[in-house]
């Protein structure tokens, strides 16, 4: 059986006194014995805590006598360890997260976090700015670390979070004179890197950077991206287009001619002198200012590449394949209609709708000449 005291607490004067706060004493069900703040000096109270943690022994469930002091802090370090052991990819993406969420909410306990918190956490955010996408990100992570702990059984509730409407997807793409514009524009050496951004729609950092003579086939005339190597884990190939088997084909001599001349191997198949290509933020804006296209992102490739899928004719589970979207919800978020679209569209409709009219005027005239 359970049972009930007190402790003493060190006063301002560093002198041990006696504490009104009850304690409890019991075991769980594993039979260890726990001893555990009320957090209440009623001995009403504190006797009904008592019995709820015996009748959870009794009942062979595990106790969380720590559930009241585990912080937000503590279990975004738990997330982050998660992250780790199973290879995320977006772990950039949850730092940003919790470079907003541990200052406003990182020393809030967990068990007692309240929809009101939450709530009033999303209304600063919004005031400071920040965008319902950022915003909801945030709060994800916020809902994942919560969903782990309740699983784990460190804590025994979670608050309902309420996800913020988002309608600021982008709709940028390139059309083939902003794209060959761009291009001129960029340093020699990234030229071949965006001209297959344009051509396939891989993501730049994460898919074609990264990409190696090895998965590059020549002879089968395809290029190929290893599962676990892609954002939704699965392998991927695509077949090349001319100006792409030719584009490779000079990269592939020009890299053969730096290795001899340098005595290296140079794995990649896009770089600098030899060296790895992370990234060209400020090479990228420069010549997107110098286009007259200021402001344009490396993802608006993704969407043109969708769209030139779409205007030529490919069937959606083949462009899909291609590009390397999952679901078709999210590959309708990237097949944007645009105006030259739309007025290709209502051509094909009016020589359509002209073709029949004229077939049935044909008919009539027939008719009428026949004298039915």
């Amino acid at each position: 059986m359970g049972s009930l005291y007190t402790r003493k607490d060190r006063n301002a004067a560093g002198v041990l006194v006696p504490s009104a706060v009850i304690w409890i004493k019991y075991r769980d069900a594993s039979g260890r014995i726990i001893r555990e703040s009320t957090k209440t000096d009623n001995a009403q109270e504190a006797k009904r805590l008592l019995k709820l943690r015996e009748g959870a022994a009794a009942e062979g469930k595990i106790t969380l006598p720590r559930a009241d002091r585990i912080t937000i802090k503590e279990l975004a370090d738990d997330l982050k360890a998660e992250y780790a052991a199973n290879g995320r990819r977006s772990a950039d993406r949850l730092t940003f997260s919790f470079a907003h969420l541990l200052p406003a909410l990182g020393t809030c306990k967990a068990q007692h976090l309240t929809t009101a918190q939450v709530t009033a956490y999303t209304v600063k955010r919004q005031q400071a700015g920040a965008a319902n996408a950022t915003i909801n990100r945030e709060l994800a992570a916020l809902k994942r670390m919560l969903s782990l702990a309740s699983k784990g059984e460190r804590i025994t509730r979670v608050p309902h979070i309420a996800m913020l409407a988002e309608d600021n997807a982008r709709r940028g793409f390139f059309e083939r004179d902003q794209y060959e514009a761009v291009k001129r524009h960029l340093p020699e050496a990234l030229q071949p890197v965006i001209e297959m951004a344009y051509v396939t729609g891989w993501r730049t950092r994460s898919e074609i950077l990264p990409l190696t003579w090895a998965r590059v086939d020549f002879f089968n005339n395809s290029i190929h991206l290893d599962p676990g190597t892609t954002k939704n884990g699965e392998g991927r190939t695509f077949p090349m287009t001319a100006g792409l088997r030719a584009m490779l084909q000079a990269q592939h001599e020009a890299t053969e001619v730096l290795q001899r001349e340098t005595g290296r191997i140079i794995p990649w198949v896009f770089h600098r002198t030899g060296k790895p290509i992370k990234g060209f933020r400020k090479a990228w804006a420069e010549a997107c200012r110098l286009a007259g296209v200021p402001g344009r992102i490396l993802h608006d490739f993704r969407r043109t590449a969708v769209r030139n899928l779409e205007r030529a004719g490919v069937p959606r589970s083949t462009a899909m394949s291609l590009v390397g979207h999952k679901t078709e919800a999210i590959y309708r978020r990237y097949a944007i209609v645009d105006a030259g679209m739309a007025a290709e569209g209502v051509a094909k409709l009016d020589a359509y709708l002209g073709t029949e009219l004229g077939t049935v005027a044909h008919r009539k005239v027939a008719r009428v000449g026949s004298g039915r």
